[in-house]
């Protein structure tokens, strides 16, 4: 595929990840981009102590994970990352519960997307991994409709048919997929940003690939898990299921797109949307 394509990726862009850490899965892209600007979902922090134990409190493990992403994201020079939050009470979105933040989430991304004017967004791909991530392909692409932008996503990790755990790549794959291979010092950047999540010791487990796979999102059904059987969360025995998750996408969707959010639109249209009529493909 040629560079052409891949163009607006590498313009101006605004990667929507849920968590601190999911943004090394396209370290060689954040190294790559004229200007890159990073927007976590959550605070990374879910509500059970299993994952926040060792800190002492959950609040305590938001904050470490915080630092880890500024320290993270320094290693390349990147910009100061945005956490998305709540436009009421401005708290941040606590981990695996974003599903049931929706329009909150909706509204603060299209805050983000007035100021910045990205010329692409990327976030990941919709594979029932975590249902943080599916909620960010969601929120792509619902701005994507109501904004004109151009979406791309990335793949992070999901369950196949057999029960194993894949890493770094497509469920389906496409010939859309743009492959970026990365310079041995990219890839060295990329371990030293790993490096700083110093809370999440099992991380290279999910980032370690040798090439980063890219492609336009295509047009999802969120009313249906992502694909037939157990997904990840699932397995993993998270407290929700694939069908609560599209549940919530689908009442937010019967709601967002007519329910007069006109302000942030016009908003949007007065900034100036620089690339309001380009397709995913331009």
């Amino acid at each position: 595929m040629s560079v052409g394509v891949i163009r607006p990726m590498l313009g101006n862009i605004l990667v929507l990840v849920a968590h601190q850490d999911d943004e090394t899965a396209c370290a060689v892209l954040l190294q790559r981009a004229r200007e890159a600007q990073v927007v976590f979902a959550t605070d990374g922090a879910p509500a059970s102590e299993f994952f926040w134990g060792r800190c002492g409190s959950r609040e305590r493990y938001a904050e470490v994970r915080r630092t880890e992403a500024f320290e993270s994201l320094a290693v390349i020079g990147a910009s100061t990352p945005i956490f998305l939050e709540d436009p009421v009470s401005q708290a941040p979105f606590p981990d695996q519960e974003l599903y049931r933040f929706l329009p909150a989430a909706l509204e603060a991304l299209t805050r983000i997307l007035c100021r910045f004017k990205p010329d692409a967004l990327l976030a990941p791909v919709y594979e029932g991994g975590h249902p943080d991530h599916d909620v960010c392909s969601f929120l792509a692409s619902v701005v994507a409709q109501k904004f004109s932008i151009p979406v791309w996503e990335m793949p992070l990790y999901h369950r196949s048919q057999s029960g194993a755990l894949v890493y770094q790549q497509f469920q389906v794959p496409s010939d859309g997929e743009v492959l970026l291979y990365p310079a041995y010092s990219e890839l060295r950047r990329r371990d030293e940003m790993l490096s700083k999540y110093i809370s999440q010791p099992d991380v290279r487990n999910f980032v370690s690939a040798r090439v980063e796979r890219f492609r336009p999102q295509p047009k999802y059904d969120y009313s249906q898990p992502p694909h037939v059987g157990a997904l990840n969360y699932e397995v993993w025995g998270w407290p929700m299921t694939g069908a609560e998750v599209c549940a919530a996408f689908d009442a937010c969707q019967a709601t967002w797109m007519t329910s007069g959010r006109n302000t942030s639109m016009a908003a949007y249209v007065e900034f100036g949307a620089p690339n309001a009529k380009m397709s995913p493909l331009e």
